[in-house]
């Protein structure tokens, strides 16, 4: 079981998330809950960050025409205001 610390959940995880995001989808039940650590610091479970992440890929819309619906073309952009 490994414990990670906020600063490794976006370079190891992709959890893009600032603390304040990151503790509001706790609070709503959207991400793994903390563990408090000594000196008052907390972690997560990486087992857990792990089958939030495997549960976000289950539940993607997969595009539209399948493979073939990417392309060379760069995408639009808006006009400036």
């Amino acid at each position: 079981m490994r414990i990670l610390e906020f600063k490794q959940l976006k370079p190891e995880k992709g959890v893009p998330y600032c603390r304040d995001h990151l503790r509001r989808k706790v609070e709503a039940g959207e991400f793994p809950a903390p563990i408090q650590l000594p000196e008052k610091r907390v972690g997560w479970l990486e087992n857990e960050v792990d089958a939030w992440i495997e549960a976000k890929a289950a539940h993607r819309r997969p595009l539209e025409g399948g493979a073939a619906a990417c392309s060379s073309t760069p995408p639009r952009r808006c006009a400036p205001i």
